[in-house]
């Protein structure tokens, strides 16, 4: 190919662009685009109580169709580099597989959707439309200063998209199990009861609310959400973290709190959860139990993408790469494409996720050459 993902895989992993800092990826990413043709704007994004974030757009064309390759250049942590047979911001290859942090997620996404459109044009094959990079290094953080604030940024510009891929690990075992058409919804919370703090000796003063709290827990698990729905799996509601202030063996605390976390299909929304939680809730508490119920701003809805061209065309090029028909998948957790679904149709499509976040992460250089054929392939399709 005349753009090779496996040195630009290499460049951009030896970028440390731990969220939020940007590393030098995007700046390379912009260097390479530039010398290609594309338009690129580098706009930065704040928020009061956040880190400011750095994000890349660039785009070549004109009318439509408007196709949108998004994804991240920030990464988590490594961790103790120690314990990694590479360094992590090194991008050693051993064995047929290319280590480093962001290998999978999502930089090696990245390196092959630059690639196959580098690829594309250098030969000849894009006569209409527009091609965008959509790319933030504000995923792995808050996810307030980048992807959501760069579409809002672009369609201020007059920017109209009519498909999206985004290169996330989407894969379980091989290259073509699945396609991401949807994801479930995500919502965060507390519930904090409210005692009276009093000396343990003398329990008939105060009020425990670590108790308390454990009725409200277990009202709250004691039956799931649903039993899933057509193209969704089951709703499930997980409380992920518990704590009290208090320090002391010989006090009754006066507060208790528990967070958690919902996952919900298209069979509920915000509001319809919200409803459900405090009916429950107050069911338990009854005239007994002082408590509050907090929930997190954000989140995201569910939501399923019906586009017949871009999930079509995509599944054919995974098929003529892999020889294998790709699910059509609603499973997981959340991404960006929880924002971009509200201004074009979006799936995602990337590598096998199986080695993301953890020591030691690493993409197969065969895996990293079928993605790249895989949307390069797309891209003749869809604008053929």
């Amino acid at each position: 190919m005349a753009s090779d993902p496996v040195r630009i895989l290499q460049d951009l992993i030896r970028c440390p662009s731990v969220t939020p800092a940007e590393g030098g990826a995007l700046a390379y990413l912009e260097s390479v685009l530039t010398e290609a043709g594309f338009a690129v704007e580098r706009p930065v994004f704040s928020e009061a109580g956040t880190p400011d974030v750095e994000n890349l757009f660039a785009t070549i064309g004109t009318g439509a169709p408007h196709f949108v390759f998004a994804g991240h250049t920030d990464v988590v942590p490594p961790g103790d580099a120690a314990r990694w047979s590479h360094g992590p911001f090194d991008g050693d290859i051993a064995e047929g597989e290319l280590y480093g942090r962001g290998a999978v997620d999502m930089k090696g996404g990245i390196a092959a959707f630059v690639a196959a459109a580098l690829d594309f044009l250098a030969e000849g094959g894009h006569r209409q439309g527009t091609i965008s990079l959509l790319i933030t290094g504000d995923e792995e953080g808050p996810s307030i200063n980048g992807t959501s604030k760069l579409l809002a940024w672009a369609a201020e510009r007059g920017h109209r998209f009519d498909a999206s891929i985004v290169g996330e690990p989407t894969n379980p075992e091989r290259i073509g199990d699945a396609i991401k058409v949807g994801r479930r919804g995500s919502l965060s919370g507390t519930v904090i009861v409210n005692g009276r703090q009093g000396h343990v000796a003398y329990p008939h003063l105060a009020q425990n609310p670590i108790p308390q709290l454990t009725t409200l827990i277990r009202r709250l698990t004691a039956e799931g959400l649903d039993t899933g729905s057509e193209r969704f799996d089951a709703s499930n509601l997980e409380f992920v973290g518990l704590s009290v202030d208090n320090s002391a063996w010989n006090v009754i605390p006066a507060e208790a709190r528990a967070r958690f976390n919902i996952r919900f299909n298209d069979q509920w929304t915000r509001a319809t959860l919200e409803a459900w939680l405090m009916n429950r809730l107050e069911e338990a508490a009854g005239n007994s139990i002082d408590f509050e119920l907090l929930l997190e701003p954000g989140g995201s809805e569910s939501f399923l993408t019906h586009s017949e061209k871009l999930i079509g065309t995509l599944t054919e090029a995974i098929e003529r790469v892999t020889g294998r028909k790709p699910a059509l998948s609603t499973s997981g957790g959340t991404s960006d494409a929880r924002f971009i679904k509200d201004y074009c149709p979006v799936v995602e499509f990337g590598l096998v996720g199986q080695t993301m976040h953890q020591v030691d992460e690493r993409v197969a250089l065969d895996d990293l050459a079928a993605l790249t054929n895989i949307y390069r392939g797309f891209l003749d399709q869809y604008f053929g």
